[in-house]
């Protein structure tokens, strides 16, 4: 079974086991139910058979991340990632307290039979990269006489993924399908957003609701108005390696790519601008015959397409140092003052290293690793986000420094590593409760979330001798 369907299949699975799972700035207007929830077989709220016989989403209450849930006649329990069907075939969001960086506490055999293989974890509750045993061979094999070519830029802005938002329309053909729970899931839902400490918060929660009406809206980027009160790019999508000539990262893809896809990158020695008089560098020759696979997390409208040299297009790589590019929520996210040398904002470190008071444009690979490992600690050495040096050490390390490098391509299956990384532990469903924040630098690792009680048009609760004929929530 591909590794994809296996994390499906498991999110699906109502509970039976527990779950290690997990370029441009874009502001999607808010979402409402008639807008996202085209398909009548998935319902926007819990059935009234699934909860009390209200139809309500559940009391006002708060979400705590690293408290235990508890199961009460009003509520369903809902981890962040996992998912429980409900009578009308969509998730129900408990208003009970969840934890989205550990597993439910399995009930059943079958998953009780499986606690002797659980994974180690890493200290923001994924599986270490060792744990996920031997990478597929399909990684590292060789596609040079067949697959087209393309190249790598660079870049981290540190805003909120384009992935990260939900779909605005039926035209939005990138981001995950909203038509129902299934598709949504089966799209692997939204990528991962967190906030200024590298905590991971929702993607989207309700909006600003009133007793008359509700919708949804997505946590605001950090690379809009709200700065360090907005969301960024969680710090461990940076490039990871798995071995010598194995590593994983992520990537803005061209305006019609999807997110969530996957492929497998095999670099051929060369450069995108390279010709007679340009020949390729030592830092380039250095990387042919290793092997990245990407996922996309990002759409960057500025991506090129292909061209009849490099047909297969252009991946911007996301790795830290690599450019802040035109939108920058790197330099809030790392405080290091307006004069901070982040290098060029397309192009970042090694731009900065290709110029002739550096290493110049004809340097030798030692002195391209070591301007850019320089520049990486004086950024990040004391930042106190340990994922954001170690990606930037790899730019150098693994991947040569290299600059434009050119690759042969195929789509492959992702491996569970990038998904586990990329996919949302807390909005695994397209319904929930949560409160709205405008301010999302106070929030902490295990602070609780606000919830609200929100109702379906028709199913309000009686006030006063009367029914609200609305959707709505209790709202004060």
């Amino acid at each position: 079974m591909i590794m994809k369907k296996i994390l499906l299949s498991s999110i699906l699975a109502a509970g039976a086991c527990a779950m290690f799972n997990a370029c441009s700035d874009d502001s999607p207007s808010p979402l409402t139910p008639s807008v996202a929830a085209s398909s009548s077989s998935v319902d926007w709220f819990v059935s009234s058979s699934s909860v009390d016989g209200s139809g309500d989403l559940g009391s006002s209450s708060s979400v705590a991340p690293g408290s235990s849930a508890s199961n009460s006649s009003s509520s369903v329990v809902v981890p962040p990632n996992s998912a429980t069907s409900s009578s009308n075939g969509g998730p129900s969001q408990s208003s009970s307290s969840v934890n989205p960086t550990s597993s439910a506490n399995p009930t059943s055999s079958a998953a009780e039979s499986s606690s002797s293989n659980e994974p180690q974890l890493d200290a923001s509750g994924f599986p270490t990269l060792e744990s996920y045993g031997p990478p597929s061979a399909e990684y590292t094999k060789d596609i040079s006489a067949t697959a087209k070519r393309g190249w790598n830029t660079r870049y981290w802005d540190a805003c909120k993924p384009h992935c990260s938002w939900l779909r605005e329309s039926a035209n939005d053909v990138t981001r995950a399908d909203t038509s129902s729970n299934e598709a949504y899931l089966a799209d692997l839902a939204t990528a991962r957003n967190c906030n200024i400490h590298d905590v991971e918060v929702p993607t989207f929660t309700l909006g600003n609701v009133t007793k008359s009406w509700f919708g949804y809206e997505g946590t605001r980027s950090a690379c809009g108005d709200e700065k360090e009160k907005g969301v960024f790019t969680c710090t461990d999508m940076a490039p990871i390696a798995v071995n010598d000539t194995l590593a994983y990262a992520y990537v803005a893809g061209t305006g019609d790519s999807k997110c969530g896809k996957c492929y497998h990158l095999q670099y051929d020695g060369h450069f995108k601008d390279e010709f007679e008089n340009n020949p390729p560098k030592a830092t380039h020759k250095a990387l042919k015959g290793k092997h990245l696979v990407v996922m996309a997390s990002n759409i960057g409208h500025d991506v090129a397409g292909g061209n009849a040299n490099l047909p297969a297009g252009q991946f911007d790589l996301m790795v830290p140092g690599g450019g802040v590019g035109a939108f920058d929520a790197l330099s809030t996210q790392v405080n290091k003052g307006s004069d901070f040398n982040w290098g060029a904002g397309f192009g970042g470190f090694l731009t900065e290293c290709q110029k002739n008071t550096n290493c110049g444009t004809e340097g030798s690979l030692e002195c391209y690793q070591t301007c850019v490992k320089d520049m990486c600690d004086a950024a990040f050495g004391n930042a106190g986000l340990p994922n954001l040096l170690r990606g930037c050490h790899w730019f150098a390390d693994w991947y040569m420094a290299a600059d434009n490098p050119t690759y042969y391509i195929e789509e492959v299956e992702c491996p569970q590593y990038l998904i586990d990384h990329y996919m949302t532990r807390y909005n695994t469903s397209l319904e929930n409760n949560f409160k709205k924040v405008t301010d999302w630098s106070t929030f902490k690792e295990g602070d609780v979330l606000d919830t609200l009680h929100c109702w379906k048009a028709g199913e309000a609760p009686p006030e006063n001798g009367w029914q609200n004929p609305s959707a709505g929530c209790d709202v004060k």
